[in-house]
């Protein structure tokens, strides 16, 4: 018997994920294409209900870190309800568990991979399938479809 696992042939094999096409691991572009567009939607959100006038010009209207409860909302409800945020339903993705039982994300999990995803540095550290250690630690994974 060997302790050698076998290697992966693609992404999210070990996983029990499609090779390609729905279901199949999203790749890192469009994962930061929706966090992209969530981050902009929750400052623009956020610049709604805020009013600052520390700076000049436009910079005294930015919300600043009050972007940060729209990100949030967007990100717990958004996985809660619809399994995907608003980026990532633009961008054609979804979140879902990979633990072997097929339960749908709760809350402790999302609010825990949203908090790990706000701190970022867990969102930069990737394993070989390309998912984030916020991914890992909640045992989930950004899928195509």
């Amino acid at each position: 018997m060997s302790l050698v696992s076998a290697p992966q042939a693609f992404r999210g094999q070990s996983l029990g994920l499609a090779r390609t096409g729905p279901g199949s691991l999203a790749t890192t572009g469009p994962r930061l294409g929706a966090f992209l567009v969530d981050a902009v939607a929750s400052g623009l959100v956020a610049a709604l209900f805020v009013q600052t006038r520390h700076g000049h010009g436009a910079t005294g209207h930015l919300p600043g870190s009050w972007s940060v409860i729209p990100f949030v909302i967007d990100y717990v409800v958004g996985v809660l309800v619809a399994g995907r945020t608003l980026g990532m339903y633009l961008f054609g993705l979804r979140l879902v568990r990979v633990d072997p039982t097929e339960a749908a994300i709760g809350p402790g999990r999302a609010i825990a991979r949203t908090a790990l995803l706000l701190a970022l540095l867990p969102a930069v550290i990737w394993d070989r399938d390309g998912r984030g250690l916020h991914d890992r630690l909640t045992e989930t994974a950004v899928i195509r479809g």
